[in-house]
């Protein structure tokens, strides 16, 4: 593995319309493949991220009409992300939702430039506050996906995913992941602000790159790229506050040793807290 290993990442911060109907998915699709496919003729990337559900609206007037717009894997949804992939000799994770066996999922899938499915994930944490209303409509997930692009290793994981620290911890440190690239659907509820917190700490936390990419709109917008070590020097890579965005960020090996090497935060964990012995506070004493 080279010390100049790198790897171009699209991120798309894209607005996604009503959609309430298959018809309508697919005249999404169809826009928004045209828009990346319109920014990789202008300048190619290894992998290309689109945000949370992606190819379809987030509102329970959606959710409601799963029957209808839900896919399997082999769906609408591959169908037009594999012909990008072939076409540009690109990665793309695209997030949909997916009919499985057990129920609807909040699904993200990769794939391949060869065309063929690199693998899924399902969303493991549904969100029920704010906004949100997903455990009236989807299953949770039961696995994790990892898979390389030029000698990184990636996973992805799905907006309130971000806020259990375990997941981030077992992908860094059991799973060897470098990039974790994280969709969502933030809302601008009540929760909207304290997202960039938990996106930052887990990137430092696992020294690990991170991007953090919501959809675009008025209520959208905001979505962040981090390094795996920030400081006054150098900060986070950030978006429109709205507007829709196609960034291009390069990220580079020697960034991740860097901050390995000088900040020593997985090395110095013990490798069991829970068999720490407890000693239990006792009463203060009073002044005689």
């Amino acid at each position: 593995m080279s010390n100049n290993e790198t790897l171009t990442i699209l991120a798309c911060q894209i607005q996604i319309p009503q959609t309430n109907s298959a018809q309508e998915r697919d005249e999404h699709l169809s826009q928004s493949t045209k828009w990346v496919s319109d920014e990789l003729v202008a300048r190619p990337a290894d992998l290309v991220v689109l945000p949370e559900l992606s190819s379809i609206d987030y509102s329970r007037e959606a959710f409601s009409r799963l029957d209808e717009i839900a896919e399997p894997l082999d769906g609408a949804s591959f169908q037009a992300w594999r012909s990008v992939a072939q076409e540009f000799r690109v990665y793309v994770s695209y997030s949909f939702a997916r009919r499985g066996a057990g129920g609807n999922y909040i699904s993200v899938a990769v794939v391949g430039p060869d065309g063929n499915l690199v693998g899924h994930y399902d969303k493991l944490h549904l969100a029920q506050y704010g906004a949100s209303m997903e455990k009236e409509y989807f299953e949770r997930g039961t696995h994790l996906l990892t898979y390389e692009v030029r000698g990184f290793k990636i996973a992805p994981i799905i907006c309130y995913d971000i806020r259990i620290p375990e997941l981030c911890r077992t992908l860094a440190v059991e799973k060897g992941v470098d990039l974790i690239t994280h969709c969502g659907a933030y809302y601008r509820d009540e929760s909207f602000h304290t997202w960039h917190s938990f996106a930052t700490t887990r990137a430092l936390e696992n020294q690990v790159f991170l991007l953090s990419l919501n959809r675009a709109g008025e209520q959208y917008g905001n979505s962040l790229f981090c390094w795996p070590w920030m400081d006054e020097n150098k900060g986070p890579v950030t978006f429109p506050q709205h507007e829709e965005a196609f960034k291009y960020i390069t990220l580079d090996r020697d960034d991740l040793n860097q901050a390995r090497s000088n900040y020593s935060f997985l090395k110095d964990r013990l490798e069991d807290y829970n068999g720490l012995p407890f000693l239990a506070g006792s009463r203060s004493l009073s002044a005689s």
